[in-house]
């Protein structure tokens, strides 16, 4: 008897709550670092910290990162929230309850890049900034991953801040 009850209240918390939330939380600690270091960093809506750091964003949203060091180009990077691979776990395990759920508080989502880490470029040099990874290797320049990210970004930090202009095509709804 206890056991049966054990197993229908596993599976009715299972069917009525997210399985990322639970296991992820709608936050994640976000690590920043800058080559050199010491840079300062302000996120979209007003974190801020001095490399390297680590603050706590929300999973769910897309930001923006700007960045700042004397003697240095300044720079901004925007972050991406993407779906993660918890959300196709809760539409087979949970008949898709936890992946509403989770879909909806953004704990199944993954910020992009993370960790952010960012070679910065010398004041004049017009060396671009490059992302890095967390080994310290080259992925592309920012310009190159803000380019791949921002009609995205764009749809909810707003088109000025992600600094994208939609082509005409766009605009026409093509």
């Amino acid at each position: 008897m206890k056991k049966t009850f054990v197993l229908a209240a596993l599976a009715a918390g299972l069917a009525t709550s997210g399985c990322a939330t639970v296991m992820n939380g709608t936050n994640t600690d976000y690590a920043t670092n800058t080559d050199p270091t010491g840079a300062d960093i302000v996120f979209l809506g007003g974190p801020s910290c001095t490399t390297p750091c680590e603050l706590e964003l929300r999973r769910k949203d897309d930001t923006r990162v700007d960045i700042v060091k004397e003697g240095y180009e300044p720079v901004y990077v925007l972050i991406q929230s993407r779906l993660g691979g918890s959300t196709f776990g809760n539409i087979l395990l949970g008949g898709g309850i936890g992946a509403a759920i989770d879909g909806g508080n953004g704990a199944s989502n993954r910020l992009h890049p993370r960790p952010l880490m960012v070679k910065l470029a010398p004041l004049g040099s017009g060396e671009p900034a490059l992302l890095l990874d967390e080994h310290g290797e080259v992925i592309s320049t920012v310009d190159e991953h803000n380019d791949e990210v921002r009609a995205d970004v764009a749809k909810t930090i707003g088109h000025e801040l992600a600094e994208y202009t939609p082509e005409e095509d766009d605009v026409a709804g093509e």
